[in-house]
């Protein structure tokens, strides 16, 4: 629980100041702190002193942080925080501890330096050391994160460069499986909203590939499952495609995706294949583009026939080759993969 500022000794002390102040605007603002002790509402102490409910939450604001001194100073323009000394200290803390909220960081604070703030200053401590509340993302349990490491720097990194300089075509590899049910996300509004749910539990199913430098996805789709048969078709689509030009394609290890008629297939074409180090989705540009396409198509939306579910997904990827998308993606696909550290998955 945070821990009030306006107590009756500082009502008294504001009493005090009242009758010895003549400027209006200090009065009234001791006057505030006064009906602030006595638990009255925003709303009415706003109506009481004349003022806006803006301003009433103002004066809070620099009590909060500079009690009596800033308050009494008129136009008052903050000053440095007592916390400002401990920032490093701290952010060290919240990294070693995370907290799930304001109030929980409050009181981690007044257990590491003896300092106690009310929320409204927490948070705005918080911003200033760019500690935001985040969604905890998630990783595969038996993921390698130095393989992820040494992947990312002696492959990839090598791949991408050749890649920008045209002198290979290296495409990112995979399958998504769009299930015909509701996609639920969030939406503002006064009242929860509901979508109507399809029934069945068809799939529509996507092997992609998508050029790391262009950003154009190449796709095979079929209804039942993806399969070495499949992979193989993607593989004489892009040497097709691509007569004459040296391509390499970073896949998972998808167990269809490692047997001999991949191989084969791969070497009569001249294609190179390069297998991330297991459970690495987060080195697989394709997988932002899957996230993409539900976003925009999928999420909160209602498909009656399985016909239409499908027709919305293509039509997707068809904007995305007429360059519908085209300042989204090249925001979204950026050739940068985020690695991890230890720190940031022992919770």
């Amino acid at each position: 629980m945070s821990i009030s500022l306006f107590t009756t000794s500082a009502a008294e002390k504001a009493m005090s100041i009242y009758r010895q102040s003549r400027h209006y605007m200090i009065n009234r603002r001791m006057h505030f702190i006064y009906l602030k002790h006595k638990e009255y509402s925003t709303t009415m102490i706003a109506d009481i002193l004349d003022v806006s409910r803006k301003t009433i939450w103002e004066w809070d604001k620099i009590y909060q942080e500079g009690g009596f001194d800033a308050l009494t100073t008129l136009h008052y323009k903050g000053q440095p925080s007592q916390l400002n000394q401990y920032g490093e200290q701290l952010v060290l803390e919240f990294m070693k501890k995370p907290v799930a909220t304001l109030k929980e960081a409050q009181h981690q604070i007044a257990q590491l330096i003896n300092i106690q703030r009310s929320l409204s200053a927490t948070k705005t401590f918080l911003q200033r050391l760019k500690l935001k509340r985040r969604k905890v993302g998630q990783i595969p349990e038996k993921a390698d994160i130095e393989k992820q490491v040494q992947f990312k720097e002696n492959k990839l990194q090598r791949l991408i460069k050749l890649a920008k300089g045209l002198r290979i075509k290296l495409f990112f590899v995979d399958a998504a499986h769009f299930v015909h049910q509701p996609f639920q996300g969030y939406l503002y509004g006064i009242k929860r909203f509901f979508i109507r749910a399809a029934a069945g539990r068809k799939r529509f199913n996507v092997l992609g590939a998508l050029d790391a430098v262009s950003k154009s996805v190449t796709t095979i789709c079929n209804e039942t499952y993806i399969n070495a048969q499949t992979v193989c078709q993607l593989l004489e689509l892009l040497a097709h495609q691509h007569v004459g030009e040296r391509i390499y394609l970073i896949l998972d290890n998808a167990r269809y995706q490692k047997c001999q008629l991949i191989y084969e297939t791969a070497q009569r074409l001249n294609i190179q294949l390069v297998y991330l180090p297991a459970y690495s989705p987060n080195l697989n540009l394709i997988e932002r583009l899957w996230r993409f396409t539900k976003k925009k198509v999928l999420y909160n939306k209602f498909y009656r026939s399985f016909d239409e579910f499908k027709n919305g997904i293509n039509t997707c990827f068809e904007k995305m080759k007429n360059s519908d998308y085209k300042s989204e993606l090249d925001s979204l696909l950026t050739l940068n993969f985020q690695t991890f550290d230890m720190l940031q998955t022992n919770l």
